[in-house]
């Protein structure tokens, strides 16, 4: 009985450090994909020479063109992964960069360009779909946004400004959200509720002025629900290691503290290396996890 136990504690003690490195730990590796991505949007940008941000109206009520001095449209289409610009919302604190692509390993670097719609800025209805639970949960607050907030973006062919129009909710199957559209336009996506996947918050923003000239984007659509990885063989295997990789050090630790009086010094000793294993085994199984976006 004292055996089951302690074994129940265990089972509890490692669920509980899971659900903290989900909501937390998760956080700590978008950041340090966001620093990698900001370094090379920020080298792109230099040799790109984009146009600044939209300036003040120069007259009541006529906002000034955001196609003015633009870079030309990109030549070829972005790559799955690759940064493609920068998203700021200063009412709810986002300020990211965005890549291409909303499959499962793209949206834990950050916000993610829906393939197949326009890069923002450009005509027609632009798509980008952010986490709200973890990896950093950049749309946490995308429900706060209220109609008349700004959405600035900033990439290669230039800097575009959007205001808040309105914002609803959908079932993840609706695709009409992405469709194209006559106005220009910026569909931003989330789920909802909080750790949830059952629906999708949306919000939509108009763009400012003129659209940038049309360029190429990814003909690989992706679906507005979120994305379940495979569990390959290979995923499998490495969660197992890193299983196999946890019971060796909790075995040596065991094995050490009941040869010694003072246990505690052993703990000390091995607990880096049993963080170190149980972080690793920890990713390992979120990767094997569907998305809540």
């Amino acid at each position: 009985m004292a055996a089951a136990g302690r074994g129940l504690l265990a089972l509890g003690a490692l669920v509980l450090l899971f659900l903290a490195y989900q909501l937390w730990g998760t956080g700590i590796a978008e950041s340090r994909s966001q620093d990698a991505l900001r370094h090379q949007m920020a080298g792109r940008l230099q040799a790109g020479h984009p146009a600044s941000a939209p300036e003040a109206p120069t007259t009541a009520g006529a906002p000034s063109s955001t196609a003015a001095a633009r870079p030309h449209p990109p030549t070829s289409p972005p790559s799955d992964g690759s940064p493609e610009g920068l998203v700021s919302i200063p009412a709810i604190g986002v300020d990211q960069v965005f890549v291409e692509g909303t499959g499962t390993g793209d949206l834990r670097r950050g916000p993610g360009h829906y393939p197949g719609t326009p890069l923002p800025g450009q005509p027609g209805n632009a798509a980008i779909a952010g986490h709200r639970t973890t990896y950093g949960a950049p749309f946490d607050k995308l429900d706060k946004l209220r109609r008349g907030d700004t959405i600035m973006i900033t990439a290669l062919w230039g800097s575009s400004q959007y205001e808040v129009r309105n914002s609803f909710v959908v079932n993840p199957s609706d695709l009409s959200v992405i469709a194209p559209t006559p106005s220009n336009q910026l569909t931003l996506t989330t789920c909802t509720p909080r750790f949830s996947a059952s629906r999708r918050l949306i919000v939509q923003a108009s763009l400012v002025g003129s659209p940038a000239p049309a360029g190429l984007t990814s003909q690989r659509a992706q679906p507005a629900s979120s994305s379940s990885p495979s569990a390959s063989t290979g995923a499998w295997l490495t969660l197992g290691t890193w299983a196999l990789a946890v019971a060796a050090v909790i075995g040596v630790a065991s094995l050490l503290a009941g040869r010694m009086r003072r246990r505690w010094p052993v703990y000390v000793l091995l607990a880096p290396a049993l963080l170190a294993t149980l972080a690793m085994f920890f990713a390992a199984a979120s990767a094997m996890l569907p998305d809540m976006v």
